[in-house]
């Protein structure tokens, strides 16, 4: 039986004061930024961007 890993790659967040931690958090000014921002991390760290809250996104691998 295989294992199953998840990594949290990259936060992006419009409220600084609400992430920290080891992945690399980006910021965005406005929801179009955030979501521009998250969607081409997702396609450059080949992960899913998940919403967790209207202001903030994260990229995780699945493997």
């Amino acid at each position: 039986m295989g294992t199953i890993e998840k990594a949290i790659l990259a936060v992006v967040t419009r409220d600084m004061e609400r992430v920290a931690g080891g992945a690399p958090i980006f910021y965005a000014e406005t929801e179009r930024e955030m979501e521009h921002l998250a969607f081409t991390l997702e396609k450059i760290l080949d992960g899913m961007a998940h919403r967790l809250d209207p202001l903030t996104m994260i990229i995780v691998r699945h493997a």
